[in-house]
């Protein structure tokens, strides 16, 4: 039985026969074309209950085409392939009115199952977007892992859906949070982004929802929280996983309600407020510790993200350093390029710090080599002397820290050929100790001295001082 035609357009001859085999033996009628021209043909004439078609073809763009198809036949779903694939052919898929995007390569049992879900579906209409050069785009890399967050992005354009996003330290949160507000229908609203690890606990409330003259001491006049300023655009509550429990009281009866009351007040506030929350932590764990709401987890949970690690995608490398080099050439600082071997030597480093540490050492190089190449043995050596303040990943076995001290100890005794050390080892174990520790954690949180003092639990004077007698450089980059 016949489930319906679908027209396929690719300029490759290799590709046309395998999606008319799949789709065929999945029961549907299959017209292949190498070409717009016949596309457009067939469809104008009625043909075809599906389209699914190439970007880049002889005679045409396909998303020149698209507008015209779905003018003429509104309910003729389209399904988008596509090479080029980045954060912008996604969206602009979804703009044009495409039913799906699917970046080559593809898995045929996916694309044979968005065909099914597609027929069965209505298109909808999408708001247009301004376009924006490729360079300008807040994610980088063609990685499959990013495809997966660029087709989430594009679904969720024309939704107030809430969205947690979640993953390591320096992956890109907000960005991501950014993305989904500048790409949404809330864009020409505020874009609002509260930290609350950043925020002093006893402050979070009066951030949040602000304070009224005379709620406590200091507060001299009336003043908006993050909430009131966010009015018709977008929330986004970075390290959501931080927030103490008065104040996740508090948001849970906000997103129940819909109006809060300023601390102090008396009169409740309305806002139309879209959240975008994101957390490193591990929110049901938090759950069972006591130290989050379920209730909250559930409302704040609509549509989880999770954003992955940069050893997990690798080969967005290349892309995200060429776009650090042009972010840095725009600030002033001097053109460089960089060869293959020392892309090479980043593929096989760790990154613990994920792609904010990628850009910090690429802002490194940057300035303070002279050369206009950036070799593989300048890139090499820079990595070595970080490789000490890596983190674990959990994938191997990392020695106990009683270990490695025993070692460094046993190091320095052969150094002095079995004699003891001269004083002041303690000193100087500890010195080894702390520097490499303090600059993972500057390293992790960016730069952000509040946060990192406070994974370490000790006072921000403290940090500061430590720093600056172990001449500890502080970079700060990637959000």
């Amino acid at each position: 039985m016949n489930a319906g035609t679908i027209l396929v357009a690719d300029d490759d001859a290799a590709i046309r026969t395998v999606l008319n085999q799949a789709l065929g033996r999945a029961g549907y009628l299959v017209r292949t074309t190498g070409n717009a021209a016949t596309l457009w043909r067939w469809a104008s004439a009625g043909e075809g209950d599906l389209v699914v078609t190439d970007v880049i073809m002889p005679d045409e763009n396909a998303f020149e085409l698209i507008p015209r198809l779905k003018k003429l036949r509104p309910d003729l779903p389209i399904v988008v392939m596509s090479a080029q694939n980045t954060l912008m052919t996604a969206i602009t898929a979804a703009e044009r009115g495409a039913y799906e995007y699917l970046p080559k390569p593809f898995d045929l049992n996916e694309l044979t199952a968005v065909v099914q879900r597609a027929l069965q579906a209505k298109g909808k209409k999408q708001l247009p977007i301004e376009p924006e050069r490729e360079d300008d785009l807040p994610l980088v890399g063609r990685s499959a892992a990013m495809q997966d967050i660029y087709r989430v992005i594009a679904r969720l354009m024309q939704t107030d859906l809430t969205v947690v996003i979640s993953g390591e330290s320096g992956t890109g949160k907000e960005l991501v949070a950014r993305a989904l507000h500048d790409f949404g229908k809330r864009r020409n609203g505020p874009f609002v982004a509260v930290s609350m690890a950043a925020i002093p606990r006893e402050l979070i409330e009066s951030e949040l929802f602000g304070h009224e003259r005379g709620a406590f001491p200091g507060a001299n006049a009336r003043s908006p929280g993050k909430f009131e300023q966010a009015d018709g655009g977008t929330l986004f509550l970075d390290e959501v996983g931080d927030m103490p429990m008065e104040a996740q009281t508090r948001l849970l009866r906000v997103l129940q309600e819909g109006e809060f009351t300023p601390v102090g007040g008396r009169q409740s506030v309305t806002a139309n407020v879209r959240i975008i929350a994101a957390t490193h932590r591990d929110l049901r764990q938090l759950i069972h510790q006591g130290l989050f709401r379920e209730d909250l987890f559930f409302r704040l949970n609509v549509v989880p993200m999770r954003l992955p690690p940069l050893r997990d995608r690798l080969e967005d490398i290349p892309d995200l350093v060429r776009h650090f080099l042009k972010l840095a050439e725009r600030e002033g600082m001097p053109q460089k390029t960089i060869e293959p071997a020392a892309l090479d030597a980043m593929k096989r480093h760790r990154w613990p710090g994920n792609v904010r540490e990628l850009e910090n050492v690429v802002r490194r190089l940057v300035a303070l080599h002279s050369d206009t190449t950036i070799k593989g043995e300048i890139v090499a050596g820079e990595l070595r002397e970080q490789a000490v303040s890596e983190p674990s990943t959990g994938k191997e076995s990392d020695e106990p820290l009683s270990t490695l001290v025993e070692r460094y100890l046993s190091t320095q005794v052969q150094k002095l050929s079995g004699r003891f050390p001269q004083p002041g080892l303690y000193d100087r174990t500890l010195r080894e100790v702390e520097r490499p520790l303090i600059s993972m954690c500057l390293g992790l949180t960016g730069g952000n001295q509040i946060k990192a003092a406070e994974i370490l639990g000790v006072n921000r004077n403290t940090l500061r001082a430590k720093i600056r007698s172990l001449d500890i450089p502080v970079f700060r980059g990637f959000k």
